[in-house]
């Protein structure tokens, strides 16, 4: 097999490794066969491409033209001219393939079905990455920077898998580089012809022993696989040994200062996005089972987290710190003495499934025993899991207080602390007045924060005309809750948010609660919690009393009984009932083609719809903009700056293994080419004297045309102040030049390569350490690129007419004295 077919195989390899990363996110992995066998076809096309030979952008152009060819077959055959071609309606297709995948991915939880719109995300996107591959290391024949769009591969597996990518699928991905880099090696290698044999030569400080005779290059080669084998143990090694930066984009995060035992933060992540993916799953799985030794289980809402901060459009949980869990957890703040509580013993078990990193708790909790690396957060009284703990299995016991204040003692609670009241009863000024406005009529008349607190419930739940309806869409932003309170339908997530946010505007400090209902009663006396109990409340504080429940969705969870005593209001619903909870039947699919009747939206049988995913009244999803767009800043970050150094390190690979002979590279001028001809001998010493000259170049010794090889070579040795070998070496390919330019019948001179490295081995040697760093990381001679560039344009517009065309439109334009 030839070089080039080398490198293609184990480009192919390369992706489809680091493309195993995904797998974990989807079932079933048969997507990975179809997009093994279409990026075979890619592969194909550009080898046969590249054997025509034609220029390497045109290659490009066509492996692209046969990816797009390939996902119109087998994604909008029946939208395509001839169940082939691409048009109009192809690319409309694509768009609506797209948009459906990117919901799907926000709707379902991991490992998601492979939906026809996640599919062509995942094929789609393995055919760009190795096209990029295929393009950096076979047709430009640079394998070091294909590394990036394999890292980028990596990167969004990494970042959507709960807890990271694991490390198995790490090594896979670097295996495949590694693989790439040593295929490319081999053929660079293969290319140096009778360098590795013939006499011996001095050894050059630069040559990295090539210069030695013998046998076949197995040294180097052997050399590069241990120096893959080390930085591939380093970069297993080291991260293990560095600090955890977390699993995952929605995990919570635990760092900065006190990070270790007894200190650290909490981010302000969203848990709603990760239990937003569960809720949507096709079928209603069991979530949690429990017992409790509580006579009723209507108030055991399991609270997840506590949202406390508040945007106008989206709460979020604030940056807290985090302590170890300490073995009696501290009195709830504000729970006075006097108002009456009963202990309650909770056994809870989490499915193997569900993977959450915030612990279900009972509010308000005072002891838990579990296993495992958690942490408390003091302020919202929640249990995270530190290092990518989950409650994927989790077994764990919860001592917490049933509250029962009554409602004089509600309405009686002494104001609460200024701190308090400044942080929780916070809004943005960007929260329109209508909000703040309603809030006041609907409790107008009202004696006390109670009652405020009484009829905003009420006036939501039942007085004030608003259905439960999980298709709605109310948009998003700042006027969401005024939409909402306009339109008037919504789900949990637009009541909890918008209640919490009216009380806020009367001066009651407020937050959301995100977690599950009770559940539904089974036949062993345990309690079993569904997907579709998952739901979001607000909590006031009361002085005295603490954080306390209220329920104003409308055929949800259950009212409190010192929410129901002075109610001003007779509602429709007996108050002495509980409301009854959502229902065991599976969950609607999460697209609308899909979802349930308007008649069992009403009775919230229909799940929680994704757009509670944002933590805002609608589903923004993943934030793919901001992903790619730091995956695409991080890329050029690392690329751009090195880009000169790869463009000199392949320049200087090419010219010295005879590959770089081509005119506008090689030669000293464009006649000299000509007079060369087509000698690759002539060709491979004019490029070795590029090289010297462009040499000498990087460390601040500019070129000369005006002079001969021969005075050239002396001003390099002059000015580089280099050592009697590296003189004798410039003069040698000087007069290699000069012998190729202007002997009648020129001979080739063996050993110019080593001469050239031993050149530059001098003026390393003799620079100082600023220049070197410039001649390595930002070589002058790279200014070349800028000339080719600039030559290439000016070509372009003699042959096609650019200017012409210009000048037309030009004189075609209107003058501004014309208007």
């Amino acid at each position: 097999m030839s070089g080039r077919g080398r490198l293609t195989v184990c480009a192919v390899l390369a992706t489809l490794m680091a493309a195993c990363a995904l797998l974990p996110l989807v079932e079933p992995a048969t997507w990975i066969v179809q997009a093994a066998f279409l990026l075979g076809i890619v592969s194909v096309a550009g080898t046969l491409t590249r054997r025509v030979p034609v220029a390497r952008p045109l290659t490009v152009a066509v492996q692209a033209l046969v990816t797009l060819l390939l996902l119109t077959l087998v994604f909008a055959r029946e939208q395509a001219l001839g169940g082939v071609l691409p048009g109009p309606d192809v690319f409309r297709e694509f768009g609506q393939l797209l948009a459906e995948g990117a919901d799907d991915v926000s709707q379902y939880a991991i490992p998601a079905p492979v939906t026809s719109g996640i599919r062509l995300l995942l094929v789609g996107g393995v055919l760009l990455i190795g096209l990029t591959v295929d393009t950096l290391a076979v047709t430009y024949r640079s394998a070091a920077p294909a590394g990036l769009p394999l890292l980028a591969l990596y990167s969004v597996a990494a970042g959507l898998s709960p807890g990271g990518a694991g490390w198995l699928w790490f090594l896979l991905a670097a295996c495949g580089y590694l693989l790439l880099l040593l295929a490319e090696g081999r053929d660079r290698l293969s290319r140096w012809g009778r360098v590795f044999g013939g006499a011996p030569r001095a050894p050059s400080r630069l040559g990295a022993g090539l210069e030695q005779s013998g046998g076949p290059a197995v040294a180097p080669v052997r050399t590069g696989r241990r120096i893959g084998a080390v930085a591939l143990g380093i970069a297993l090694v080291v991260p293990a040994a560095l600090p955890s930066l977390g699993g995952g984009l929605l995990e919570a995060r635990t760092g900065g200062p006190g990070a270790g035992p007894g200190g650290g933060t909490i981010s302000a992540v969203n848990p709603l996005v990760s239990l937003q993916n569960s809720l949507n799953q096709p079928e209603n799985q069991e979530v949690l089972t429990y017992r409790t030794n509580a006579q009723s289980t209507q108030n055991m809402y399991l609270r997840i987290v506590a949202l406390d901060q508040f945007d106008g459009s989206s709460w979020k949980p604030s940056e807290r710190r985090v302590s170890d869990v300490p073995p009696t957890l501290p009195a709830p703040p504000g729970l006075s003495p006097s108002v009456r509580t009963s202990p309650v013993e909770t056994t809870i078990s989490a499915a193997g499934w569900y993977r959450q990193n915030w612990l279900p708790l009972p509010y308000p909790a005072t002891r838990v025993e579990i296993g495992g690396r958690w942490r408390f957060e003091p302020e919202g009284r929640t249990l995270v899991g530190d290092r990518g703990q989950t409650t994927r299995s989790a077994q764990y016991q919860v001592s917490s207080l049933l509250v029962e204040p009554t409602a004089d003692q509600l309405a009686g609670a002494a104001p609460p602390s200024a701190g308090l009241l400044k942080e929780y009863t916070r809004v943005p000024d960007a929260l329109p007045d209508v909000v703040a406005r309603t809030a006041r009529d609907v409790t107008a008349g009202a004696s006390d924060a109670y009652e405020r607190a009484v009829r905003l419930q009420d006036w939501f739940a039942s007085d004030g005309g608003f259905t439960y309806d999980t298709e709605v869409q109310a948009g998003s932003g700042t006027q969401a809750i005024a939409r909402f309170l306009k339109e008037k339908e919504g789900f949990c997530v637009h009541f909890s948010f918008s209640m919490a946010a009216m009380a806020r505007t009367l001066g009651i400090p407020a937050r959301v609660a995100v977690g599950f209902t009770p559940g539904s009663a089974r036949a062993d006396g345990s309690m079993s919690v569904g997907l579709k109990d998952a739901h979001a409340w607000p909590e006031l504080y009361f002085e005295g009393v603490g954080w306390t429940r209220f329920e104003p969705t409308p055929t949800r969870g259950t009212v409190p009984d010192y929410a129901i005593e002075e109610t001003p209001t007779g509602g429709a619903t007996d108050p002495g009932l509980p409301r009854p909870s959502s229902s065991a039947e599976p969950s609607a699919q999460p697209t609308p083609s899909q979802s349930c009747g308007a008649d069992e939206r009403r009775r919230g049988d229909c799940g929680i719809p994704a757009e509670q995913a944002s933590g805002g009244p609608t589903d923004q999803g993943p934030p793919w903009a901001r992903i790619l767009t730091w995956t695409t800043l991080g890329l050029l970050l690392v690329a751009v700056p090195v880009l000169p150094l790869l463009w000199r390190v392949r320049t200087r690979s090419r010219r010295l293994s005879g590959a770089g002979a081509m005119a506008g590279d090689a030669a000293v001028r464009m006649e000299d080419v000509e007079k060369a001809g087509e000698d690759a001998a002539a060709g491979q010493t004019l490029a070795a004297w590029r090289e010297l000259i462009d040499s000498g170049w990087d460390y601040g010794i500019l070129p000369d045309d005006t002079q001969t090889p021969r005075q050239a070579a002396d001003r390099l040795v002059g000015s580089g102040r280099l050592d009697s070998a590296a003189a004798a070496s410039a003069r040698r390919v000087a007069a290699a030049v000069e012998q190729v330019l202007y002997a009648p019948e020129p001979h080739p001179v063996p050993g110019l390569a080593g001469d050239v490295r031993r050149v530059r081995a001098g003026l390393h040697a003799t620079a100082s350490r600023g220049a070197r760093l410039r001649a390595l990381l930002a070589p002058r001679s790279a200014v070349r690129v800028v000339w080719a560039f600039s030559r290439w344009w000016a070509a372009l517009v003699a042959r096609w007419g650019v200017e012409r065309w210009a000048q037309t439109l030009r004189r075609a334009r209107p003058s501004k004295q014309q208007g």
